[in-house]
């Protein structure tokens, strides 16, 4: 079974992709709800596949991690060691 800290990798790159091909696909940006959704999508993903943990708290904080991603992290997604991330 794989740790947690590795769900929650897969989880942030998940999220980073579909960002950077949202971005370069020229289509309109999802609202900030369709984002909350695809991320409590992939919370239930992840705890199914290490078929343990409960979903209820990244669940009921997906609206809050969209907004902290999108607006208020530094980040790049392309360039993950990038020396002026936030961590």
């Amino acid at each position: 079974m794989q740790s947690r800290d590795c769900f929650a990798k897969i989880i942030a790159t998940r999220f980073s992709m579909l960002s950077i091909r949202l971005m370069h696909s020229g289509a309109d940006m999802p609202s900030r709800k369709h984002l909350a959704n695809a991320i409590r999508a992939l919370s239930m993903d992840g705890v199914q596949k290490a078929n343990s943990g409960h979903p209820g708290a990244p669940m009921g904080m997906a609206d809050i991690a969209e907004v902290l991603w999108r607006g208020h992290l530094n980040h790049n997604p392309s360039n993950p060691e990038w020396a002026d991330r936030d961590r």
